[in-house]
């Protein structure tokens, strides 16, 4: 095995372990791999937007461990503090130095307050002020609701979910018709998606009585408004609001004003030889999941050739997909810009297998395969 190339990948979430997958799968054991996280276990999140409403936690947990024995891969227990390319080098949190001959970055972002005022949901951290929120929707002790999408957030589907799982609620328990509001940066509801995702949301919403107020960044929330950026204000008792993300700002890797990390279409670090990122430390503008996935297969690909696999580099070229929650069936949406073509759909019935709320090629299948966000119906075609 003296001939192995060691690989470490820094970071612990969807974007590396999609990486630690593909590479297994790319470049076998050409290459020795390692992953940096100072945790036992990858913890799956994407539906504890809807843990305020009274269902059980989704929350899952993968043990590290027995992943990463399945794989034949090392675990580094600590995380990422600093790089050195000229050394090939990292060090973590616990001042370790390690060494590397190819680095994947996949260490995400850091959520921040965006709306002065306004109550952040971050996801699961949100849940428990979400939830004394909607009760006093109910109670009718808060009659008026702004949901924001702040400026600079490419990643607006947690608000329509929030607004429209809100609706229903308070439908269902008969409340006094408080106003609910989606306030967005963007043209139209969820527009990264195209027209038909846009028109099938707007019809949800109109259903569901939220009104949408469109092309507005909401800048701070208090005394019973929500003020704009155009000098406008808007009426709303309470006000939750989006994070906006930046990037972590380690040591010896370059990064753009917001701190993420410029790369390549192969998710290589610009400048730099052997030392990649994949997810939401890197450029690219619109930070999710599946597309975090689809930049770690594109690195997988370039380490897996540059270790002398039979593989041709794929460029990233995204094809966004979503799963909407709105209390009734859920929506399942995909945009595909791939051979010059925007091709946009929105539909009830799954678009990919397994249908995920992340759709990644190699972590998607893993995860159900161990009764991790097991699909309910298999249909759809296969995540590619």
């Amino acid at each position: 095995m003296s001939g192995e190339r060691r690989v470490l990948i820094a970071g612990a979430g969807v974007a590396g372990l999609e990486a630690l997958l593909a590479l297994r799968d790319l470049a076998g054991d050409r290459v020795e791999v390692d992953l940096m996280a100072a945790t036992p276990d990858f913890v799956y999140r994407p539906l504890s937007v809807t843990e305020p409403f009274g269902h059980p936690e989704r929350e899952h947990r993968l043990p590290l461990g027995s992943m990463l024995r399945d794989l034949g891969a090392g675990h580094v227990f600590d995380d990422l503090a600093a790089v050195d390319p000229g050394r090939r080098r990292v060090r973590g949190t616990s001042g370790e130095e390690y060494g590397y001959d190819a680095l994947v970055v996949a260490i995400g972002a850091r959520a921040v307050d965006a709306v002065p005022g306004a109550l952040t949901f971050r996801g699961a951290d949100g849940v428990a002020g979400y939830r004394r929120l909607l009760r006093d929707l109910a109670a009718g002790k808060t009659r008026s609701l702004a949901i924001a999408v702040p400026g600079g957030v490419a990643w607006s589907l947690p608000a329509y979910e929030l607004a429209l799982l809100t609706a229903m609620r308070l439908f269902e328990s008969r409340a006094r018709n408080p106003r609910l509001v989606v306030i967005t940066p963007e043209p139209e509801p969820l527009a990264a998606f195209g027209r038909s995702a846009s028109d099938a949301v707007a019809r949800l919403l109109e259903r569901h009585a939220v009104e949408l107020q469109p092309r507005s960044v909401p800048l701070a929330a208090s005394a019973g408004e929500v003020l704009l950026d155009d000098g406008r204000s808007l009426l709303a008792e309470r006000a939750v609001a989006l994070p906006r993300l930046r990037g972590p700002q380690i040591p010896g890797l370059p990064t753009n004003d917001d701190g993420f990390v410029p790369v390549d279409e192969h998710g290589r670090v610009r400048g730099h030889d052997r030392l990649y990122a994949a997810g939401d430390v890197g450029s690219w503008p619109v930070k999710q999941g599946g597309l975090a996935a689809q930049q770690a297969d594109a690195v997988a690909a370039a380490i897996a050739s540059w270790a002398g696999a039979p593989v041709r580099p794929s460029p990233f070229r995204p094809v966004l997909r979503g799963v909407l929650l709105s209390g009734d069936d859920p929506v399942y949406l995909r945009a595909d810009s791939r051979e010059g073509h925007h091709r946009s759909a929105a539909r009830v019935e799954p678009l990919w297998w397994p249908p995920a709320k992340v759709a990644g090629r190699y972590l998607t299948p893993y995860l159900a395969a161990r009764g991790i966000n097991v699909p309910a119906d298999p249909s759809g075609t296969p995540v590619a």
